[in-house]
C-alpha cells in the first residue's frame, strides 16, 4: 500500500531514540499519521516542524496499518513566524485545531485549502486573525457544525443582525432578541463577512465560535478538551489589543 501526496504537517512525536510519528494533513489523504525514520536527525528536524508544507511518500503492509512517511521539504513557515508571538499562537491554535478536529485519513479538500491559504498568510500581513476567525466557521462548516447566519430565527428577516443563538446557532436580530438579548453570543459583522474586522470584533467572533467548538464539535469527538494553543491564541490577542 503506498501513495504520494502534498500537506501541512500538524503534530510530531517522540519514537524510539531515533524516530518520530507525525501527523500530516494532506488535501487527498486527509489527517495521516506515519513513523518517519531518523526524524531526530538534523537534516529532517527542522523539517518536522508544525506548520511546515511537505511532500510525503507513505507505505504500508496493509492499509490499516500505522506505515512510514518518506517527507520533503516544500516550505517552512516557522521562520517566518518565529519573531511574532501572535503568528506563531496562530500557527499552533491552526495546526492543534486540525489535528483534534479532523478525522482520520478522510479528505476534506476545501478546510485544506484554506488552511494553507490562511498558514501562508501568518507573519505577512496584519489582516490574519480576520482570516482566521472566518477559518473556524469553516472549519464548523466542514464538519457538519455550520451556523445559519443568513436570516433572524425570530423575524426571518436578514436585516438587524445582532446575536447568535447559544443553542441552536442560528443568528437572531437585535429586534428579535428583546429581552433575550444577554443570553445570546454576540454575532459581530465579521462573522458575517464584512467589514474589516476590528480586533475587539475579531475577540468577540471567537468567543462565539469557541462556544460552538466546546459545545457542539468536543461532545461529538468525546468531550476531548479544545487544544490549549487556541486558548493562547485568544489570549495573546487580547494582550495585542
Amino acid at each position: 500500500m503506498q501513495w504520494r501526496d502534498t500537506g501541512v504537517l500538524l503534530v510530531r512525536r517522540p519514537h524510539g531514540e531515533t524516530s518520530v510519528i507525525v501527523e500530516v494533513f494532506t488535501e487527498a489523504h486527509g489527517r495521516h499519521a506515519g513513523l518517519v525514520r531518523g526524524g531526530v536527525s538534523a537534516r529532517l528536524a527542522p523539517v518536522l516542524q508544525p506548520g511546515s508544507q511537505v511532500d510525503v511518500a507513505w507505505s504500508a503492509r496493509l492499509e490499516d496499518h500505522l506505515g512510514t512517511f518518506r517527507v520533503e521539504p516544500i516550505r517552512s513557515r516557522a521562520g517566518v513566524v518565529m519573531n511574532d508571538r501572535l503568528a506563531l499562537a496562530g500557527l499552533n491554535a491552526i495546526c492543534g485545531l486540525l489535528a483534534y478536529a479532523l478525522p482520520e485519513r478522510e479528505a476534506h479538500a476545501e478546510i485544506y485549502a484554506r488552511s494553507v491559504t490562511l498558514l501562508d498568510l501568518l507573519g505577512r500581513t496584519d489582516a490574519w486573525p480576520l482570516a482566521y476567525l472566518r477559518w473556524e466557521l469553516a472549519l464548523l462548516e466542514d464538519l457538519g457544525f455550520g451556523l445559519d447566519l443568513g436570516t433572524c430565527a425570530v423575524t426571518g428577516r436578514s436585516e438587524g443582525l445582532a446575536y447568535v443563538s447559544p443553542r441552536t446557532g442560528r443568528a437572531v436580530s437585535a429586534e428579535g432578541a428583546g429581552d433575550w438579548a444577554d443570553k445570546l453570543l454576540p454575532l459581530p459583522p465579521a462573522l458575517l463577512g464584512g467589514g474589516t474586522g476590528p480586533d475587539q470584533e475579531i475577540l468577540a467572533g471567537l468567543g462565539t465560535t469557541g462556544h460552538f467548538l466546546a459545545h457542539w464539535l468536543a461532545p461529538a469527538l468525546g468531550d476531548q478538551p479544545i487544544p490549549a494553543a487556541r486558548e493562547r491564541l485568544m489570549a495573546q490577542l487580547a494582550r495585542s489589543l
